[in-house]
């Protein structure tokens, strides 16, 4: 029964490496294999640290020169990712699904926006207001998860001069970090299925690894049409399933 989640987690850890929508595969294939709604969100959340720590080991030219920001950055998000996972153990995730398609076409729609280099300068003053937005994203991403990805890319992309290739790469250690305090208050806490994370963590490396590799080789004005398609095309579905 498990022989398909490590194919399923390799295409899911390079989907979310590039486009910050790993769940998008990986959570239908757990609910597929017959798991509980609650049961899957949690070990999809184990899972994806896997996916986090492949996309990060892949991005080392991109994250160069930005440890300073990143390190308090981490904070923001470990704050954020563990108020969200309390949430998800306290209030089912359904709380929210009125708001989440929202969230997500505004983030898909918001990749879109051309870069100004010249507003560099003005980014620097976006600490506090960068951090918040990541914590806000950490919370999000601990409760709910639903292109979490998308929403921190968006805000990266937003209020720092980053390129696309190194915005990628930030998003994917803060989002590994939000997603590391997930699971281990899941691992303690929530109905981890274990015999899924193995298989499913292992694809879910591999593929996050070969992430920044696809980044590196593809236009970003490409990568941007891509992410965003993908991204309008998760908040239709939600929001159908949200509002019918």
């Amino acid at each position: 029964m498990y022989v398909v989640l490590p194919l399923a987690g390799v295409g899911a850890g390079l989907v979310g490496s590039v486009a910050g929508l790993a769940s998008l595969i990986s959570y239908p294939v757990l609910l597929a294999l017959g798991l509980p709604p609650v049961t899957a969100n949690v070990t999809n959340s184990v899972s994806l640290v896997f996916s986090s720590a492949g996309s990060v080991a892949g991005s080392r030219p991109e994250l160069a020169g930005q440890g300073a920001r990143l390190r308090w950055l981490a904070l923001a998000a470990v704050a954020g990712g563990a108020t969200g996972s309390a949430l998800l153990l306290l209030a089912p995730a359904e709380t929210f699904e009125v708001v989440v398609p929202w969230l997500i076409a505004g983030a898909s729609l918001a990749i879109l926006l051309p870069r100004r280099p010249a507003d560099a300068e003005r980014h620097r003053h976006h600490g506090w207001l960068l951090a918040g937005g990541v914590a806000l994203v950490g919370v999000y991403g601990g409760y709910f998860g639903a292109a979490a990805g998308i929403v921190l890319l968006a805000l990266l992309l937003a209020m720092t001069p980053d390129t696309f290739a190194q915005g990628s790469a930030a998003k994917n250690v803060l989002l590994g970090v939000a997603n590391a305090v997930a699971a281990c208050a899941f691992a303690l806490f929530g109905p981890v299925h274990w015999l899924a994370v193995l298989p499913l963590g292992a694809g879910l490396f591999i593929g996050g690894r070969l992430g920044p590799a696809v980044i590196r080789r593809s236009p970003p004005a490409a990568l941007r049409g891509v992410i965003a398609a993908l991204g309008l095309g998760l908040a239709v579905h939600l929001g159908w399933q949200a509002y019918r």
